[in-house]
């Protein structure tokens, strides 16, 4: 053994445990993330926030990489930098979905529960003779085998209840995995080996340290998992094979999310959403306090199952009694028949009360004794799911209001709700306000063509529910605009408290009915950074700019997809006698009344010139405007620094390249927006490079996300490095920054 290798011996396992968490946490957006592209170029270290270019993180790959190498170096690296390298879990390839099956869930035939018994009976005694000094180990150790093995009645048959419980106690524990048991997770079953082995040690040898069973699986340290990258184009596959023969089912899912205790953030696609069985459905929305409450069975129709159902029953409720709550879930885009009817079932059978859910299924018979005790005991403790705190339905538009409402209600703790192309109704809105303990931070009802004007008014001004709002999409188009009347608009602007506190930094209010007038009455927004005006063809150029200059000047981003009689490039129908405008005057219009005045530093003339006397800077922060592809026609190439950026989509941003949130290395400075970035800067290179893709781009391209970002992972606060439970997963809504299908949603598509 080399010098450098007993060296990296000595060091202390929590030592070890802090440098890995670090490294990992390096990778994860802060909580004021940039609103530009993500450069995976090295640029330099990661500095003040917001920061464009160097990036506020290290790139993810830079962070697998280190975790990945540092597994290399010894034991003690590797139990230290396995835990974060699993924490996060994207699925993007088929074949890398199988070797997850493979590699997370258990194989029965391959693996019985006996030889896992076994061995892990053998390696604690092993373990428990190895603490200490002897002089035949090898007889010590199997004597102390031995000795475990005729406590807790052997691993020859079925687990044994001395197995799991102190032979002197012979307390029945409600945790406890049941004898019967032919399936159990295995994290669960190593856990109690462990814990009734140490219950039994203790007894036998005061002070004797066992170490933890080692478990080579290594689903218990997932906490996210998501096929936001899952597709199957490309691959050849006939129709037949891609109906009965699909890698994604829910038997597989199903599999993997029982071997997930630590799983807090699950994203589905419709790619893969003919896997979201009711089964499924159960893993991810029945596991840690929905299964802990007072003994109380699952809610079927009341119905009297066999035994062997009910044991099994009692199994999936005792194990996920120790799973972690689930804290966020996006299902958008998910529209499968399988998904809406497990998800009917899922809502029927937990959810609804008894005789709701009876009317709108199967009849079932009503004089059983046990039914009615059980629609009595469903009435008086409804279920609810209170860990959950971000949920994303967005273009979930299958769903029918009747079910939507008790899903969406049975969340108490919600922060983050994106309702975007639902059946919301404005009854379910009503029903979401009188909640006595949501709080929204941000929350999405584009194109929601049911909900009525009178709902979201008194969602915005009545209601508790929307005071901490710092995130407001009420996207609409002209094919399905928003119903804000102009009477109920101004009151929301004056009386709602989330526009009155002044602490907005995402607004859209596309399609609304906003005038010159309704725009004077806003408080000012000193923290709105993007806001959307798009489909307003009334609304003055010259108002939109005064109202920027005066209301929020740290916009960074504004939206005029369609508004503006001066940016319609001669395709309005203008009265007899009217000179039809041109793409030319519209050009024109937009640097001279809106980019000059905004963009531009004060003229300012001196006959005296200081070495010290700094320019004037611009009125207010913006930099990025989103315009229809007609008048992105008629800019050409752009004037001066500004360049066409389009997305992967339909949609396409006039972006100021000379400008952006840099760091001012060496100089002592954090982040700044500069407005005079040289030719030669990175971060204009960069911007250049987007502009002459033409859309060629990563759908993850892209200002002012329509989607809302709900499973991104971030270190929210550590107690304890070791540990990574102590890592929760943290939304950045609408100013999240997504890829893959995700961020198809979010920048690619117009609606």
């Amino acid at each position: 053994m080399t010098a450098g290798a007993s060296r990296h011996l000595q060091y202390p396992s929590e030592l070890c445990d802090v440098i890995c968490a670090s490294v990992y946490s390096s990778c994860l957006q802060p909580s004021e993330p940039s609103l530009d592209p993500l450069i995976q170029k090295d640029y330099g270290a990661p500095t003040a926030l917001p920061s464009s270019l160097p990036g506020s993180s290290w790139p993810e790959p830079v962070a697998r990489q280190t975790l990945a190498n540092l597994c290399l170096v010894n034991h003690v690296w590797y139990q230290a930098a396995k835990p974060w390298l699993w924490t996060k879990v994207e699925v993007r390839l088929p074949v890398t979905w199988l070797s997850l099956v493979e590699e997370i869930a258990w194989d029965y035939d391959e693996e019985t529960v006996d030889t896992v018994m076994e061995n892990t009976i053998k390696a604690a005694a092993k373990a428990a003779v190895s603490s200490r000094s002897a002089t035949s180990r090898n007889e010590e150790e199997q004597r102390l085998e031995e000795s475990i093995l005729e406590t807790f009645g052997g691993p020859d048959s079925s687990i044994a209840p001395e197995l799991l419980s102190p032979v002197v106690s012979r307390d029945p524990s409600p945790r406890r995995l049941r004898p019967k048991s032919k399936s159990p997770a295995r994290w669960k079953l190593i856990r109690s080996i462990s814990n009734a082995i140490q219950n039994v040690l203790e007894q036998r040898e005061p002070g004797l340290y066992v170490p933890t069973p080692n478990d080579p699986r290594p689903g218990r340290f997932i906490r996210h998992l998501d096929f936001n990258h899952f597709r199957t184009i490309g691959m050849r596959r006939s129709i037949d094979e891609g109906v009965h023969s699909r890698f994604v089912t829910g038997d597989r899912v199903e599999a993997v999310l029982k071997e997930m205790p630590s799983l807090t953030a699950f994203g589905a696609t419709e790619y893969m959403d003919g896997a979201l069985t009711l089964p499924v459905l159960n893993e991810l929305f029945l596991r840690g306090a929905p299964s802990r409450g007072r003994g109380r069975p699952c809610r079927g129709r009341g119905l009297v199952c066999d035994t062997h159902d009910a044991d099994h029953e009692e199994e999936d409720r005792e194990r996920r009694r120790e799973c972690r709550d689930l804290e966020a879930v996006d299902l958008t885009g998910c529209v499968s028949a399988v998904f809406v009817n497990a998800l009917t079932e899922f809502v029927n059978t937990h959810l609804l009360p008894q005789a709701d859910a009876e009317t709108s299924d199967v009849e079932v018979e009503s004089n059983d004794r046990s039914s009615h005790r059980s629609r009595v005991r469903f009435l008086e403790e409804p279920l609810t799911i209170p860990g959950l705190q971000r949920l994303g339905l967005r273009g979930v538009k299958s769903i029918v209001p009747r079910i939507l409402a008790p899903f969406v209600l049975a969340f108490p703790s919600l922060t983050h709700l994106d309702l975007s192309g639902t059946r919301v109704t404005p009854d379910i809105l009503l029903s979401l306000g009188e909640s006595p303990t949501v709080r929204l931070k941000s929350l999405a009802l584009a194109r929601c063509v049911r909900l009525t004007s009178a709902s979201i008014k008194t969602l915005l001004i009545e209601s508790q529910v929307t005071v901490d709002l710092r995130e407001l999409n009420l996207y609409g188009d002209a094919t399905f605009s928003t119903d804000l009347v102009e009477s109920d608009l101004r009151e929301i602007l004056v009386k709602a408290p989330c526009f009155t506190s002044e602490q907005m930094v995402y607004l859209d209010l596309s399609s609304a009915p906003l005038t010159r007038d309704i725009l004077k009455l806003f408080r000012a927004q000193p923290k709105l950074r993007s806001l959307g005006l798009s489909h307003i063809p009334n609304l003055e150029l010259k108002a939109i700019t005064e109202f920027v200059k005066a209301k929020a000047p740290n916009v960074e981003i504004l939206t005029l997809v369609g508004t503006s009689p001066e940016l319609d490039c001669g395709l309005r129908p203008v009265p007899p006698g009217v000179q039809r405008g041109s793409a030319r005057q519209s050009s024109v219009a937009l640097h001279t009344q809106l980019i000059r005045p905004l963009c531009t530093p004060p003229f300012s003339f001196s006959l005296t010139t200081s070495a010290s006397s700094t320019p004037a800077a611009p009125p207010t922060y913006l930099r990025v405007i989103e315009l229809s592809t007609t008048m992105l026609a008629g800019l050409g190439a752009g004037a001066g620094a500004w360049r066409i950026i389009k997305s992967k989509g339909g949609r396409g941003w006039y972006v100021d390249t000379a400008s952006g949130w840099v760091a001012q290395l060496g100089f002592g400075k954090g982040s700044e927006l500069r407005r005079d970035l040289e030719p030669d800067h990175p971060f204009r290179i960069e911007m250049e490079k987007l502009s002459q893709a033409n859309g060629n781009v990563t759908s993850g391209v892209g200002w002012h996300a329509r989607k809302m970002e709900v499973c991104c992972c971030r270190l929210f606060e550590f107690e304890q490095f070791s540990d990574p439970s102590s890592e929760i997963l943290h939304g950045h809504g609408m100013l999240g920054r997504e890829d893959g299908l995700y961020g198809a949603a979010s920048f690619a598509h117009q609606g």
